[in-house]
């Protein structure tokens, strides 16, 4: 595209944005005096804004490297050097582990209460990267499990007083349960039928939980749910802060832990295989349906302990927590960080829900912002943040003479 088109289709750009910001940026009407005020300068500003910002954007897209060579230079050395490589990735997870341990005592409450939050959806990121970024189930009622797992540990406590320890494992079984309940009917569908029965489910246990008074005390919630306490002793709001947060901590490396090594078992290649294409799958033997409920219910488990642990932070839960738009949040980790990366989920998941606390300064306009930050992303790495990296097995004859060798001389 030549200079002269771009500044061409940049000026149309502009013009289009003044057009749709005049009545709002421009008129300003004051109802006391009865007098309207016309602000032409913010329509100038708004013209200029948009004009330079159509031709960096129509820049940055030219110089936009193409498709499967722009994460060659970048990406590959992070993930061989760094995650593969033993020499830099102890120093790395031992000064990482350093920093996650005197973080409570470096920041302040407010920064220890948000990190929490933000691990949760790591958390429950991880758990949906199972069902989406492996097995290629879009699950849009994701939320639901979240919510099952809230709620059990609330309702346990009002009802038998079971604590927080014994909750927690009752918890992620239970959504556990749900997970295969809802996988079960949805087994020949897949795309977007999948991702409106889904997403219907995720709706039903959040009517469920609004309107059955009995069970859930309805939009009213259930208020003074315990915080988890250190070998039965009570400890203050601080001192209970710091003890989630190694709490959290612990949950989220065991569950990297876990995420990793069924990522590289056999049941992990069954979903990658079942994700690239299901006839051939299945013409491998290897069982559709059994795979499916699998990612389903081990996907939900996290989500059912994520929520027990929302439950315990928050001391109060109702239907209005577990929306619609937490699932679509915690979609939004696993596809910014990228579907199938570890790596690429964790960063994805702290990056939207650090950045819109971290952008309050801006008031207002911090939505935007991170709007804004997302727009670019999907732009200029599609892939994510970290793009998986699918594993190369290549055949070395010189090894397989050696053990041909070996059985002769056997």
């Amino acid at each position: 595209m030549t200079i002269k088109n771009q500044i061409k289709k940049s000026f149309l750009v502009s013009l289009w944005f003044m057009f749709l910001t005049f009545p709002i940026l421009v008129i300003q009407v004051n109802t006391v005096e009865n007098v309207i005020k016309w602000r032409w300068l913010n329509m100038i500003g708004v013209g200029i804004g948009s004009f330079f910002l159509s031709i960096l954007w129509r820049y940055m897209l030219e110089k936009r490297p193409e498709k499967g060579k722009q994460t060659k230079k970048y990406q590959l050395f992070f993930l061989n050097n760094i995650l593969h490589e033993k020499k830099i990735f102890f120093p790395v997870i031992i000064l990482l582990s350093l920093f996650v341990l005197c973080f409570p005592y470096i920041f302040s409450m407010y920064q220890t209460n948000i990190m929490i939050s933000a691990l949760i959806y790591v958390m429950m990121g991880l758990g949906l990267n199972i069902v989406i970024g492996l097995a290629g189930l879009l699950d849009l009622g994701y939320v639901a499990f979240f919510a099952v797992g809230a709620y059990s540990y609330a309702l346990l406590n009002y009802h038998y007083g079971l604590i927080f320890w014994i909750a927690l494992p009752l918890g992620g079984i239970l959504a556990l349960i749900f997970g295969v309940i809802l996988g079960y009917p949805v087994l020949r569908l897949r795309g977007d039928y999948l991702a409106i029965v889904t997403l219907g489910f995720g709706e039903i246990i959040r009517l469920v939980l609004e309107n059955w008074n009995d069970f859930s005390f309805g939009p009213s919630g259930i208020s003074n749910i315990p915080k988890p306490c250190f070998l039965g002793i009570d400890l203050s709001l601080q001192g209970t802060t710091k003890y989630l947060f190694y709490i959290i901590v612990g949950m989220v490396a065991l569950t990297i832990f876990v995420t990793n090594r069924l990522q590289n078992s056999r049941i992990g290649r069954a979903w990658i295989a079942l994700k690239d294409d299901e006839i051939a799958c299945q013409a491998m033997g290897i069982n559709k349906g059994k795979t499916k409920l699998r990612a389903f219910g081990l996907g939900a488990m996290w989500a059912g302990m994520g929520g027990v642990i929302f439950a315990a932070k928050t001391t109060f839960i109702n239907p209005a927590s577990f929306t619609i738009w937490e699932s679509v949040i915690i979609l939004c980790t696993v596809v910014l960080g990228g579907m199938g990366s570890i790596t690429g989920v964790v960063l994805g998941a702290l990056l939207l829900i650090l950045l819109p606390e971290y952008l309050r300064a801006f008031s207002e306009f911090r939505m935007i912002i991170f709007g804004a930050v997302l727009v670019l992303m999907m732009v200029f790495r599609p892939g994510g943040i970290i793009k998986n990296v699918r594993r190369i097995y290549k055949f070395d004859p010189i090894l397989e003479k050696n053990s041909v060798k070996n059985e002769v001389n056997s």
